[in-house]
């Protein structure tokens, strides 16, 4: 009699002899390390996270934080009857921060982890609608701001509230405290600065603004809040740019957002959300939830969500300390700061932001300078080609006819890396330089970049389009 046995390679079982499936839910099922091999095989296409310079977020985590992450799968951060201890070190994240941040009582501020500094934002502004309802305004309330990212405007549509963007004059590259007068009225629930600015990496001046809402209030009456985006900034500048006045030693600052997952070297799904004081929070925002007997304030968009970033968070902030992470932001600025001087000595860039932490984030920015057979679209493909993303994008209004180039540097970035970079700049402009194309790419042909997404299509789609452009010149 004969038995049927299993094929004991991976690769011969049943199951990975078929394609994936793609369209409707399917009937079989199959071995796990089988549906792993597919899963990982697809992922292969994905590019390497650590060369991606246009994203914000972590892409290097050490064993120990990737080990926390894997003991707390299981762990509902919002169930905190179940795990206090959970609660307890999001609290401590909580206190930390507000002390990092200058709030007046560490101890007593009022937080919150997210899922991202976006989540953080939005309950940012939620929080200084309400207070601007408990006030007696009427009408429609509005937030001024200048160039910011999606999130803000994803809170103006979801929460019915006005976004003033203010647009860039001269040789502005963010909001000027000048201009905010002409933009706030009675019904203006706050004013945004964005300590660490999206498109060119560079700092708002929140202390001009600030200022600037000082003399308005003594000029109208009217008293605005502001509420600093310090998604990158704000673990950034008091580490390695103490004496910039941004957070709340500005009395004027209500809240904080940051991103625990960029700069603060947190896994992905990691943001805070951080009151001046328990005051600047409304109490109808605030959900209590029975806590061992007693209470615990929640104020979130999400419910469900894991608790091994806010953990993870906490291991970092007591694992670098203020001399830690001043010593690694420190050194993600020296790597930028070599990466800028060499694209200035390679010659047809003008730097916007050149990794300076008295001036900006861990990111460096630029543009070209003068007339050129190339955009900054085809050095951005080219780059492309070796594995390195770098955004190509238009400024926000009223300088939208300038294109910039932006990478974001973060932890894990060396200076190796950018002489890998640097040495891929050159090789990228010599080929752009002997065979210049037909037709340069426009951004759309691009994959639409815009400052904070990457190509929507895939590098062959591109090549397709500049040959089918080329094609058409030649005819």
């Amino acid at each position: 009699m004969t038995t049927t046995q299993e094929p004991d390679d991976l690769f011969a079982m049943p199951g990975i002899k078929r394609p994936a499936p793609r369209g409707g839910f399917p009937e079989r099922e199959i071995y796990p390390q089988v549906a792993y091999q597919i899963v990982h095989d697809e992922l292969l296409l994905d590019g390497v996270a650590r060369m991606n310079l246009a994203t914000f977020c972590t892409t290097w985590v050490d064993d120990q934080a990737r080990r926390l992450m894997d003991e707390s799968l299981d762990k509902n951060i919002v169930d905190k009857d179940e795990y206090p201890q959970t609660a307890e070190l999001e609290q401590r994240c909580v206190h930390m921060l507000a002390d990092l941040w200058h709030s007046p009582d560490p101890m007593s501020t009022l937080g919150t982890s997210t899922t991202g500094s976006s989540e953080a934002a939005m309950l940012g502004g939620l929080a200084a609608k309400f207070r601007w309802r408990k006030r007696g305004g009427r009408g429609l309330p509005n937030f001024v701001c200048g160039p910011v990212q999606v999130c803000w405007e994803k809170f103006a549509r979801y929460f019915d509230v006005e976004i003033r963007q203010i647009p860039l004059r001269g040789n502005h590259f963010t909001m000027h405290p000048d201009d905010i007068a002409a933009h706030v009225d009675e019904n203006t629930i706050m004013v945004v600065p964005t300590f660490g600015q999206t498109f060119t990496g560079l700092f708002e001046d929140v202390q001009g603004i600030s200022r600037a809402l000082d003399d308005i209030q003594a000029k109208t009456g009217l008293d605005i809040p502001i509420h600093v985006d310090a998604a990158s900034g704000g673990f950034l500048a008091p580490f390695t740019a103490p004496d910039i006045v941004w957070d709340f030693r500005l009395p004027r600052v209500k809240s904080i957002n940051a991103s625990g997952h960029k700069t603060g070297l947190a896994p992905l799904g990691a943001g805070w959300a951080i009151w001046r004081s328990a005051e600047d929070l409304p109490e109808e925002l605030v959900f209590n939830v029975d806590y061992l007997g007693g209470n615990m304030p929640t104020f979130n968009l999400n419910f469900s969500r894991p608790g091994g970033q806010a953990i993870t968070q906490y291991y970092d902030f007591i694992r670098l300390g203020r001399t830690g992470y001043r010593r690694v932001q420190s050194a993600i600025y020296a790597a930028g700061q070599h990466l800028a001087k060499g694209l200035t000595d390679i010659g047809p860039f003008d730097l916007i932001h050149a990794a300076d932490p008295d001036k900006g984030i861990t990111a460096v920015s630029w543009r070209l300078n003068g007339d050129q057979n190339f955009n900054l679209y085809d050095l951005s493909d080219r780059l492309r080609t070796r594995g390195w993303l770098i955004a190509a994008y238009p400024l926000p209004a009223d300088r939208d006819n300038e294109t910039i180039m932006r990478a974001v540097l973060r932890h894990g970035f060396t200076l190796d890396q950018a002489d890998l970079l640097l040495d891929d700049v050159k090789r990228g402009l010599r080929q752009l330089d002997a065979h210049p194309m037909q037709t340069s790419l426009t951004r759309e042909d691009a994959g639409g970049f815009t400052h904070n997404a990457t190509p929507a299509v895939s590098h062959e789609e591109i090549v397709a389009r500049v040959k089918a452009a080329a094609g058409k010149a030649k005819s």
